[in-house]
């Protein structure tokens, strides 16, 4: 069974959260879209480490994606998910900003 994702606070506020996370090899992210109780989400993502193999990020609509290394998109409206991680981890900083 993969080890579980690990996840560390950075910083938290009633508008902004900063996460490092690290998805272990086997892992994968389903397809979801993240609930908000008001206002609208947007996250950008910067990927610090790729896995060797997989770990694709996909999401139906991104504001933008650089190299694919940095995406900015709305998590509540478009569905998002990654592919299964075949070898390595992926590391992931997360800066989630809600907005009235």
């Amino acid at each position: 069974m993969p080890a579980n994702v690990k996840a560390r606070v950075l910083f938290h506020s009633k508008r902004l959260n900063v996460y490092l996370v690290r998805y272990p090899e086997g892992h994968k992210v389903v397809p979801h879209v993240d609930m908000v109780s008001e206002g609208r989400l947007y996250k950008l993502n910067c990927v610090l480490a790729k896995p060797r193999s997989g770990g694709e990020f996909i999401c139906e609509k991104n504001i933008f994606n650089l190299f694919g290394r940095l995406y900015l998109f709305r998590p509540d409206l478009y569905e998002h998910r990654v592919s299964k991680i075949e070898r390595g981890n992926r590391w992931l900083l997360s800066f989630a900003l809600t907005r009235s």
